[in-house]
């Protein structure tokens, strides 16, 4: 590894160009998104209906009601996100409040009751009853889900602080104790609770850490999203920098733009590019990766193109990853890169700590916590807000408060 990149002990404006640029080209062919579009269309329908052979023979006006509940809380909330992303137009706070977040607490109603619904039409047919039964076990379990939606949304008020201790190789002696602070997956949009963004903002002065890092996922799909997110978190700063590098949900939003009103802010955007940090006569590598939903689009997307950014870490120098996607973490710890800080996971908003299990558990090998290989290190926020819905039970936001030491290899 090697290369020229820019070294400063305190924070500054100054970016290199990475190389190995691409010219974007990452988005779905029309014809994809209208399949994708028509399938989420008729499982959707399908939903409706499970759940409309119960809901039906009890609503004023039977199917006609249904039909008129399933366009206005399906295709109206779907036509808006497809105009907001043909126009690029911005979508405020009431638009996400009263149309798409219902879309969401509709379409997960429907994904849980559904089943519901075909286990109890099968009950009640092997045993000969009405349709009652489907009725009873809907009410039932609409109210079960009522209680887990409120313990959510409680949950997704608290906000803790983690902090550990990571034993770094080779770590030079002047950065014994570096301390750092980790925000992920923040999310930020005009629906976002200002209070809960001003905790957050002040839990991060008091730790008063030597960095700051944002591991991805900044704002929430749309890049006047920065804007907000810099009205909370643009005065932060710290005596050896601030780092933010892409999200899966950044690019989504137009990272170019995203990015544009990031670099106004006094902080160091790092897509696959390194900044040196030095103290005293010591110098630590700070890399920042691009997200995997940038694709083959290279940096200017967004794009991660590792070999680039290891590239320009000087021999021998330690070096900390930002890497919003832990997926590339493996990478990392085989070029030698000490620790990896990332996100992305939420660890599924949803949590049972006892079990050591959590909604994302089934899908991703490594969810939430510090993780090893060999000499390289690996941590996972697990959000520091939620997406989606207000939604967080048994994993609740974190701010981490990381304080690096010198591994001793004899111990």
């Amino acid at each position: 590894m090697g290369g020229r990149v820019p070294v400063s002990d305190h924070p500054g404006r100054g970016q290199l160009a990475s190389p190995r640029t691409l010219p974007p080209n990452t988005a779905p062919s029309p014809a994809a998104l209208t399949r994708l579009l028509l399938l989420l269309l008729g499982f959707l329908a399908l939903l409706w209906g499970i759940v409309g052979v119960a809901l039906a023979p009890i609503l004023p006006g039977g199917w006609w009601t249904l039909a008129v509940l399933a366009v206005a809380c399906t295709l109206i909330p779907l036509g808006t996100i497809l105009r907001l992303r043909q126009t690029r137009r911005y979508a405020g706070r009431w638009t996400r409040l009263l149309i798409l977040r219902p879309f969401w607490y509709i379409t997960l109603a429907l994904l849980l009751l559904a089943p519901l619904g075909v286990l109890a039409m099968i009950g009640g047919a092997l045993a000969g009853r009405s349709v009652s039964a489907e009725q009873w076990t809907l009410a039932i379990g609409g109210i079960v889900l009522a209680v887990f939606l409120l313990a959510g949304y409680l949950g997704s008020r608290k906000l803790v602080v983690r902090r550990l201790t990571i034993p770094i190789t080779d770590l030079p002696e002047e950065f014994d104790g570096l301390r750092i602070t980790q925000l992920s997956d923040l999310h930020v949009g005009p629906h976002t609770s200002r209070r809960f963004l001003a905790r957050v903002a002040r839990q991060v002065e008091e730790l008063a850490a030597d960095i700051i890092v944002v591991t991805g996922d900044m704002v929430d799909d749309f890049a006047g999203d920065v804007d907000i997110y810099a009205s909370a978190f643009g005065a932060l700063s710290a005596p050896l920098g601030v780092y933010a590098i892409p999200g899966n949900h950044d690019i989504y939003a137009n990272w170019p733009a995203v990015r544009e009103r990031l670099e106004r802010l006094p902080l160091k955007v790092l897509v696959n590019d390194v900044h040196l940090i030095r103290r005293g006569n010591a110098t630590i590598a700070m890399l920042g990766t691009g997200d995997p939903a940038g694709g083959e689009g290279g940096t200017e997307a967004g794009g991660p193109d590792m070999d680039a950014a290891l590239d320009l870490v000087p021999p021998s120098v330690v070096t900390i990853a930002l890497a919003h996607n832990p997926l590339l973490w493996p990478a990392l710890a085989r070029h030698g890169v000490a620790l990896t800080l990332s996100g992305h996971t939420h660890n599924g908003q949803f949590a049972i700590p006892a079990l050591g299990w959590s909604l994302a558990s089934p899908f991703l090998e490594h969810t939430t916590g510090l993780y090893r290989e060999g000499p390289s290190r690996l941590y996972i926020n697990p959000g520091t807000n939620y997406w989606g819905i207000p939604f967080r039970l048994g994993t609740p936001a974190e701010v981490t408060a990381i304080e690096l030491t010198r591994d001793d290899p004899g111990a």
